[in-house]
């Protein structure tokens, strides 16, 4: 079954409700997330589009007016509908004031709740959702990924292309960019969200081992080959592989890669019988893999089977203009995670991320927020990051001097320190008084 677009979130303390109320949304081809309580909603709506909250208002710790009005600031464009079992003139009122369309009171049918949801959805005007709306504008995030400079705007335009088809794709960043999030994307956002995504570290697998991880293996293949077993291609059937770091796939694995690609088909190690398969590959890689084909270590034919549709993901360097709205991702997660609270940055702290290259990419920066936060009380400061992060003086480098100049400018050295007290200093320097005055006046 295809969903629709829309991802509706519904927030509501009793368990029941929400599974009914997912079981509606599936019913009608929506995508529903669910949270029990305020917190967790806020979390799905910083990491996930979403084009409609539901919410209840009556809920423990933190209500859900409270939640109104984070969405009616952080998300404004996003339609709200409530449904509450304690219904009220004054929080109807209220509820309308924040900005919400429509109001149901529990117990409402199946044909009321559809209703209120075509009234919110079709306000919205299709301009109010979150999730991206045509080539060209995209809002803060897409999935997982947070961003919206210019490069990472054209990682986007390309997801939207191929999320709904099965093309090969080939992912090629630095380590750290995020190619993992990017693989995701496209495949939790599109129509086979609902199929297996399987991901796959070639690098962290023995090259022993992975052909016979990749494909399955009979019994007997090999020793400890106890029973058959499938591998990742036979589990992510009907969805999704994400091969990463493939430059590290041997000779052996790449004429296997090689055949899926063409015929469609995986042969377990030891079998002699093929099996269909219906995969999409995603590959992706930090190596030259062009550099790699010269040294002949890496097929040229399965590069140009990989790379029939090609993102390329930008260092952070590139696009420092996102660096606040994943530092505010960070600040959220790790404020919440270590604090129980979200956790704020001064402006110095900010333009210090800021001014720096991230060799590391998002992974470190990720890593300097999470460090930040747990060295910090309610602010970060300048003082809680890294001194790999802050100003370092360039000095010039020495310049090389004969031994009598350099043996003059360390006695000299010396006497400062003990306020020319030349016997100190001869002392010190294991020298007489004497020598000091012909070394200094050589």
């Amino acid at each position: 079954m295809q969903l629709k677009k829309e991802n509706i979130l519904i927030v509501d303390d009793d368990i029941n409700i929400l599974e009914l109320l997912q079981r509606h949304l599936q019913s009608w081809d929506y995508h529903a997330y669910k949270a029990i309580s305020v917190r967790e909603a806020v979390q799905i709506l910083r990491d996930t589009t979403i084009d409609l909250l539901i919410t209840d208002l009556k809920m423990p710790e933190v209500d859900g007016f409270e939640l109104i009005k984070f969405v009616s600031e952080h998300y404004p464009k996003l339609p709200k509908l409530v449904v509450t079992g304690y219904p009220s003139v004054q929080d109807s009122l209220v509820a309308i004031k924040s900005g919400v369309v429509d109001y149901l009171t529990k117990p409402f049918t199946k044909e009321e709740l559809k209703r209120a949801i075509d009234k919110s959805l079709n306000n919205s005007n299709n301009s109010n959702s979150s999730s991206p709306k045509t080539e060209t504008q995209f809002n803060k995030s897409y999935g997982e990924i947070i961003g919206n400079s210019e490069k990472i705007n054209d990682v986007f335009q390309i997801i939207e292309r191929v999320k709904d088809n099965k093309a090969t794709i080939f992912i090629k960043g630095e380590s750290g960019t995020g190619k993992e999030l990017v693989a995701r994307a496209i495949h939790y956002q599109g129509k086979f969200s609902r199929a297996p995504f399987i991901s796959v570290n070639c690098g962290g697998i023995p090259e022993n081992l992975l052909e016979s991880e990749l494909f399955g293996y009979t019994k007997g293949a090999f020793t400890g080959a106890e029973k058959d077993r499938a591998g990742f291609f036979q589990a992510a059937n009907g969805g999704t592989i994400f091969l990463d770091e493939i430059g590290n796939a041997s000779t052996a694995v790449q004429s296997r890669l090689l055949r899926v690609l063409q015929e469609k088909e995986v042969v377990k190690v030891g079998a002699q019988k093929a099996e269909k398969i219906d995969v999409r590959i995603i590959a992706a890689t930090n190596s030259d893999l062009k550099e790699m084909i010269k040294k002949e270590a890496f097929r040229e034919d399965l590069y140009y089977r990989l790379t029939v549709v090609e993102i390329e993901v930008a260092p952070l360097r590139e696009r420092k203009e996102d660096i606040p709205l994943l530092v505010e991702k960070f600040l959220f997660k790790y404020g919440v995670e270590y604090k129980d609270r979200f956790i704020k940055i001064s402006a110095e702290a900010s333009t210090l991320l800021q001014r720096y290259d991230w060799p590391g990419n998002i992974r470190e920066l990720e890593n300097v927020i999470q460090r930040a936060v747990i060295m910090c009380d309610k602010v970060i400061e300048v003082e809680h990051l890294p001194d790999s992060l802050k100003y370092i003086i360039a000095f010039p480098e020495d310049t090389l001097l004969p031994l009598k100049e350099i043996e003059k400018r360390y006695i000299q050295k010396v006497l400062n320190a003990t306020n020319n007290n030349k016997t100190k200093a001869a002392e010190i320097l294991g020298i007489d008084r004497k020598t000091i005055r012909q070394k200094l006046t050589d």
